[in-house]
């Protein structure tokens, strides 16, 4: 794991709890990247599935964009970047309609 970003997942966490959209969502680090999502219902016997939604890539020491998971799987850059706090904020307002529960 890159240095610092098991920190960074720590600190991520924490700010999503804090916005009713984003809490309970998960964080998982690679490389650059900090992939947040919902661990959702998928089948009638109570299967579940990680379903990524948002990324913060880290751009600088505190700099980090925000990419959105698309239909087909693939991961889309927005204008948006700045600090984590700053992103959360963006998450929690602009596109809370990607991470809240399915159900």
């Amino acid at each position: 794991m890159k240095p610092g970003m098991q920190e960074a997942c720590s600190d991520l966490t924490k700010l999503l709890a804090a916005y009713t959209p984003t809490a309970g969502m998960y964080v998982h680090v690679h490389g650059d990247h900090l992939t947040m999502g919902r661990c959702e219902p998928f089948g009638p016997n109570g299967e579940t599935e990680d379903s990524d939604r948002v990324r913060l890539t880290r751009l600088a020491r505190s700099s980090y964009g925000l990419s959105v998971k698309r239909h087909t799987g693939r991961w889309e850059r927005t204008p948006f970047s700045g600090t984590m706090e700053e992103m959360v904020e963006v998450i929690a307002g602009l596109m809370q309609h990607l991470v809240v529960p399915f159900a």
